[in-house]
């Protein structure tokens, strides 16, 4: 793999050739791949490589989302303070760490977002936020001042069906107005992306079709979230009902099929690639049973009340209240963490499932093959 300040540098400069860019991140896959089909045979060749870092600054919200447990009983109360972050963001620039990513429960509640976004931006972190998007109408001109320049929108359905899943009436039509509202003073100069979260409820065509249309209405782009099924803050188990049972693989690929055709007809809009979508019924079906190695050996995650972890399902690491980030990463015990993950000696979650895809190359060779009913 490219070195971290290398492949950023890269970045940089090709922001502006998209061709060299794209052959860039090609070369950097390929050597990732190379990597993990090593890694597969010499575990111990893995070692953390911190490229991402994201933080739960506040376990607070607004919505409360069937399954989810944030604004109930997970971490209530807590939140990370403006200092403790800064003292995050200088340890993970020094680390080496490129983007950081604020979310929560709510990020959009936290009274100090804009100051951790300014530190962020000042240290050259590319920081974005994760939000459901009601109240960013409202924040954005601090946050757009702060140097945010995009955000990204957990969904869940069109009208009454997202106030139905977050059991909250009426924020559907504030989603739109915040939207609206930031398209309107920003235009495209704030990246928005649609995260559509793959449920049981809205794993069908008629959902997806509206979603689309949704992204397109807002000039966001697309991208599809496989419902957790691991990880501590959401309703865990594939019994939950939140899950699709395996007796509905063709409803899954019926929808996979249908991705993959707005794919090839939109691909600047929809970001993911077409192997990582003909996986997709896969995840949703089999899910911890997936056995595609991991690379969270590039994450780092922190919860609002300092737990520090290698991703949000699991593998603890040590608390920024007890001991300062630089002091927690590259210990033995984040080395260790590092080939777990990568071994899956952890819950299997559904976090950076395309990257999975892309750096595995016995899944590349099976996804290859068009799904039934795939077109030419």
């Amino acid at each position: 793999m490219l070195p971290q300040s290398l492949a950023r540098e890269m970045h940089h400069r090709l922001h502006d050739r998209p061709a060299l860019r794209s052959l860039a991140k090609s070369l950097d896959l390929r050597t990732s791949r190379a990597f993990h089909s090593v890694a597969s045979v010499i575990p111990s060749v893995i070692s953390p490589r911190p490229r991402q870092l994201t933080v739960a600054i506040t376990a607070q919200c607004n919505l409360r989302c069937q399954g989810c447990r944030y604004g109930r009983d997970f971490m209530p109360g807590e939140s990370l303070s403006l200092a403790e972050m800064r003292d995050v963001l200088d340890d993970a620039k020094a680390a080496g760490v490129g983007t950081v990513r604020l979310y929560g429960g709510e990020p959009l509640l936290h009274p100090d977002l804009a100051g951790m976004v300014s530190h962020a931006v000042g240290l050259g972190l590319r920081c974005y936020i994760t939000s459901n998007g009601t109240h960013l109408g409202l924040k954005m001109p601090a946050l757009y001042e702060a140097g945010l320049r995009q955000v990204t929108i957990g969904f869940y359905g069109i009208g009454e069906r997202y106030d139905d899943y977050t059991q909250r009436r009426g924020h559907f039509a504030r989603l739109e107005r915040s939207l609206q509202s930031v398209r309107d003073r920003y235009g495209s100069a704030v990246e928005l992306q649609l995260n559509f979260v793959l449920l049981r409820d809205t794993c069908n065509l008629p959902d997806l079709a509206a979603a689309w249309d949704f992204a397109k209405r807002f000039d966001m782009f697309f991208h599809v979230d496989v419902a957790n099924y691991s990880v501590p803050f959401f309703l865990q188990g594939m019994d939950s009902g939140l899950h699709l049972a395996a007796n509905e693989r063709d409803r899954a690929e019926t929808v996979a099929v249908e991705m993959v055709r707005l794919k090839r007809a939109e691909p600047d809009r929809f970001l993911h690639t077409i192997e990582f979508l003909r996986s997709v019924p896969d995840w949703l079906i089999k899910g911890p049973d997936m056995r595609v190695p991991c690379d969270a050996y590039e994450l780092l995650w922190i919860g609002a009340d300092g737990t520090v972890q290698l991703c949000d399902a699991a593998l603890p690491l040590g608390n920024i209240r007890e001991r300062r980030l630089r002091d927690i990463m590259f210990t033995d015990a984040h080395r260790k963490a590092a080939r777990d993950g990568f071994q899956l000696n952890c819950p299997n979650c559904t976090c950076k499932v395309q990257s999975r895809i892309q750096k595995h190359a016995a899944s590349m060779r099976r996804y290859a093959t068009k799904l039934p009913g795939e077109g030419a």
